[in-house]
């Protein structure tokens, strides 16, 4: 089977590549399951130097490998390498940190030594986005390889040829054949590398209907895995929010990537008595964005990634539209591609999809409150739970607030976002595990107890 990659913001082809044959999977998890033993007993300090040689090599083509994914995916220069620059950042802090990270712990006990000790469980199946096609790879890729295990990776269709440019990068740096694998096949094909005895555990970042067949396979086979699924962030203003700085993170969050960003702050649920002031300053701030060449240093919004994605989401604000949602800003797509402007609804109320469902794109929803206790209600009344920030004046308010929140991430005064010394996931159906940090590199081990008597 062909399949097709389109340029987001010309509606060009820009390559085509076939689908893998059975054969092919075969192989490559042949590779893989012949190179875990060899890689799990080289020592931390082996593997945290091709850590290093990996980030070293990610900087030297950061170049190459934005123009890549900005033709793929549609992401702006500047944006994609930033993206560059935190994979390095984080194959260097594993290889840092993983000592502390992976050392025996003593644990007191009756017997002459106790202690828990970390061990690699083998081959996992990484089933990955297209909205971050670098960054969602290494935050679970970085761990993995440095705890010893080996990976396979299932990318989004959209993006095959970065997931070749991530295989060739480690094969520059040296990573052994085998430790990892580039897997292009369809979600069918998927189930079936799932299933197979060969992989051990599975990671997602994705859909929630994704997370739903993916953890469903997974579970029947019995593996771990872990799910970093959908958002719809409360971005919570309180009335004696600081404006200027509120109002810039709320561009920041809502419209970088062109809002395609699980994280990304999507309600804005603001106490009345700033609302007016903050909505008219947010409305004068989005229209300034430009959408164009995302390889136009002028361009400050990006197109979306496909086409289909801009169609779903013009439908869901019409829909929202049609229930009594009051159009601010934008909300008509571009004539370009898969352009779709800078956008925001206000009135926006439960039973619309503006309210009930993510909007993985540039449409920000306004929900008015009365007071700060209406604002954790609303903040917390979603099926989501990745992420919420609170703006105010007051730190130690904005922290009782965020201590509220129910997500997995809560920020005060600032935007949300990941950073590879924090964990990072959801709660509700945005899914289950964390990456990152400590707990990302003790995801995909075993966990286990030695006690010597």
């Amino acid at each position: 089977m062909t399949v097709e990659t389109i340029n987001p913001a010309t509606g060009k082809v820009e390559y085509r590549h076939e689908l893998m044959t059975a054969a092919q999977v075969d192989a490559v998890l042949g590779a893989a399951q012949a190179a875990f033993p060899a890689w799990s007993q080289r020592s931390l300090a082996e593997r945290g130097g091709m850590l290093r040689a990996i980030g070293a090599e990610l900087r030297r083509r950061r170049e190459d490998l934005q123009r890549t994914m900005s033709a793929e995916m549609g992401k702006l220069r500047k944006e994609a390498l930033a993206e560059i620059d935190k994979c390095a950042d984080a194959c260097d802090y594993y290889a840092a940190h993983a000592d502390g990270y992976l050392a025996d712990q003593a644990i007191a006990t009756e017997a002459q030594r106790s202690y828990v000790r970390y061990e690699p469980l083998g081959c996992v199946l990484a089933v990955m986005p297209w909205n971050f096609p670098f960054w969602q790879v290494f935050r679970f890729l970085a761990p993995a390889l440095m705890a010893g295990n080996v990976a396979v990776l299932k990318h989004a269709s959209n993006v095959p040829r970065c997931a070749d440019l991530i295989g060739q990068v480690l094969d520059a740096a040296g990573l052994p054949a085998g430790v990892f694998g580039v897997l292009h096949i369809d979600n069918e094909q998927a189930a079936g590398v799932i299933r197979d005895a060969r992989v051990v555990a599975v990671t997602l970042t994705g859909s929630e209907r994704a997370g739903r067949s993916v953890a469903g396979n997974a579970g029947q086979q019995l593996k771990k895995c872990v799910m970093e699924l959908g958002g719809s962030d409360a971005f919570v203003v309180l009335e004696d929010a600081d404006l200027d700085k509120t109002v810039a993170g709320a561009v920041a969050s809502r419209f970088g990537n062109a809002g395609q960003t699980c994280i990304a702050a999507k309600r804005f649920i603001v106490v009345e008595g700033i609302a007016d002031a903050f909505v008219q300053r947010f409305v004068q701030a989005a229209a300034k964005l430009r959408l164009g060449d995302p390889q136009d240093e002028g361009t400050t919004l990006a197109p979306m990634a496909r086409q289909d994605l801009r169609d779903e989401l013009h439908k869901q604000v019409r829909d929202s539209i049609s229930a009594g949602a009051t159009v601010l800003l934008g909300c008509t797509p571009d004539d370009s591609h898969a352009g779709y402007p800078a956008s925001i609804l206000d009135g926006v109320q439960p039973g619309m999809p503006a309210y009930d469902e993510e909007l993985f794109g540039p449409v920000a929803s306004i929900l008015r409150v009365a007071d700060e206790a209406e604002a954790v209600r609303v903040a917390n009344d979603t099926t989501f739970g990745l992420g919420g920030s609170v703006w105010t004046g007051d730190a130690t308010r904005g922290e009782r607030v965020a201590r509220q929140l129910q997500v997995g991430a809560a920020f005060v005064n600032t935007i949300v976002r990941s950073d590879v010394r924090l964990p990072f996931g959801g709660t509700k159906r945005s899914g289950f595990g964390r990456e990152l940090a400590d707990h990302g590199i003790h995801e995909f081990m075993n966990i286990k107890s030695v006690y010597v008597a």
